[in-house]
């Protein structure tokens, strides 16, 4: 018999949040998603000014990488998005705009 607990089910993103969070109780983490999250804003819009098509590539790694580290290194949990990617992608963007509006710390 497995001990592994069941997968969680979310009808909506409302009620995946608070869960999204609860994976990112850690700070560092928090942090690491944000950097993440801006250096991908950031290269975007260098990308549609540079029209360095080549480079959208790296947008994956960059905030992957980053999201990452923080679950494997400092959270010891397996990243959200392997279960739920869309609700995890927008859960990123989500957690950034509370962090920047003092929703939680950032």
């Amino acid at each position: 018999m497995s001990s592994t607990p069941p997968e969680k089910r979310f009808n909506s993103f409302a009620e995946f949040y608070p869960y999204y969070l609860e994976e990112h109780s850690h700070p560092a983490c928090r942090r690491l998603h944000y950097v993440g999250s801006l250096l991908v804003l950031a290269l975007l819009a260098y990308v549609l000014v540079t029209q360095q098509w080549l480079l959208l590539l790296a947008l994956p790694l960059i905030g992957y990488g980053f999201a990452w580290t923080g679950h494997l290194v400092f959270e010891k949990n397996k990243p959200a998005t392997f279960k739920h990617p869309l609700y995890s992608f927008m859960g990123d963007w989500v957690m950034l705009k509370d962090g920047l509006t003092g929703r939680i710390p950032f």
